[in-house]
């Protein structure tokens, strides 16, 4: 607990954090609301759409996630941490911990914020969530922005340089999984294990389609919406437990 309240503190106390959760919560929750008031009969709000932008709140919590571990390498305060805790391991593992947290909660108030505005502009529209699928939707939602912190921590852990990290994040999770899908005949198969293809999956499987045109074409996954969260975790599990095995092995 010590640890935890230790990794809590230093996170408040920098500006970066504060910053990225505003952003993420105010792009995210703009964009519903941007949407939601230019919708009408030949396109209806739905609590599907309503939730259409927690990708860009996503990727601004993972370089939050970075931040919190990268700018300790860079201003090395990274080597205080490791002569107070006996073994590295513990502090990573705390901080990982309270970075994961924050970011489902701030997922939370993304995809509540998002359907909550949707709500107040279109109060005619059917936003009622009342199946398992849209309870997934919007209450998952908080569950992918903790696993991706786990994942953005990890690169950051193995990267340690902010600029490299965040490029990774960046590029990986906005263009490489898209731009897979453009490979003749292997592109789809090889997107159906991508990881944030299979955490927008747990969010969006089942659910209503989109209007004939919008969005991606949707994808044969290989397993069903709690299969592909389970993936998700193992993937950002996996890659924390390279991290915290190459941060032992080398010098703060």
């Amino acid at each position: 607990m010590t640890l935890l309240a230790v990794e809590r503190i230093k996170l408040f106390s920098t500006r970066s954090p504060w910053w990225c959760m505003a952003l993420a919560i105010a792009l995210t929750v703009g964009l519903a609301a941007l949407v939601a008031a230019n919708t009408g009969d030949e396109f209806p709000m739905s609590v599907g759409l309503s939730q259409g932008f927690s990708n860009f709140g996503m990727i601004v919590i993972m370089v939050m996630a970075a931040l919190a571990v990268t700018t300790e390498y860079r201003f090395g305060t990274i080597r205080a941490t490791f002569l107070a805790v006996p073994g590295r391991t513990p502090a990573l593992l705390a901080k990982t911990t309270v970075v994961a947290l924050l970011s489902g909660v701030v997922g939370e108030v993304v995809a509540f914020g998002s359907w909550g505005i949707s709500k107040l502009i279109k109060p005619d529209a059917d936003l009622a969530i009342n199946s398992a699928v849209e309870w997934r939707n919007v209450a998952g939602t908080g569950l992918v922005f903790a696993l991706a912190a786990v994942l953005a921590v990890a690169v950051g852990i193995l990267v340690r340089q902010t600029a490299g990290a965040v490029a990774i994040l960046l590029v990986y999770a906005l263009l490489v999984e898209s731009l897979i899908g453009l490979i003749p005949k292997i592109g789809v198969k090889i997107q159906e294990w991508m990881p944030f293809m299979h955490a927008n999956n747990f969010l969006t499987a089942d659910g209503a389609p989109l209007p004939e045109g919008a969005g991606a074409p949707r994808l044969d996954f290989p397993f069903g919406p709690w299969g592909s969260l389970a993936y998700f975790a193992a993937i950002s599990v996996g890659l924390l437990v390279v991290a915290l095995v190459v941060a032992k092995k080398r010098d703060a």
